[in-house]
């Protein structure tokens, strides 16, 4: 019995080590969130593919817990505009952080 306590005292130990390093910190992303700004990442980079207006080659998108930053070189401030509206429209996107340029 005392060794059936031991392994159940060190699967919980082992349990809670892992969870909680898959925790968030202010600096790092958990799994969970990971995955999440991977998919509102590939839904702002399908939005903006499907755009006519915009020439989605030239912008890129990277999200971190929900935020969007565009970066990259547009024909005008009008896209620069367009591409933010678009990527503020997408479901999960809590803010829109604008690093483009006008070439």
């Amino acid at each position: 019995m005392k060794l059936f306590n031991r392994f159940a005292n060190l699967f919980l130990v082992i349990l809670l080590v892992s969870l909680l390093g898959c925790a968030s910190t202010a600096k790092q992303e958990g799994t969970g969130e990971y995955v999440d700004d991977s998919v509102i990442t590939a839904k702002v980079k399908a939005e903006i593919f499907q755009d006519d207006s915009l020439k989605s080659s030239e912008i890129n998108v990277e999200t971190f817990k929900g935020v969007v930053q565009l970066s990259g070189f547009v024909n005008s401030q009008a896209d620069i505009n367009r591409a933010v509206e678009v990527a503020g429209s997408v479901k999960g996107v809590t803010s829109v952080k604008n690093a483009m340029r006008v070439k």
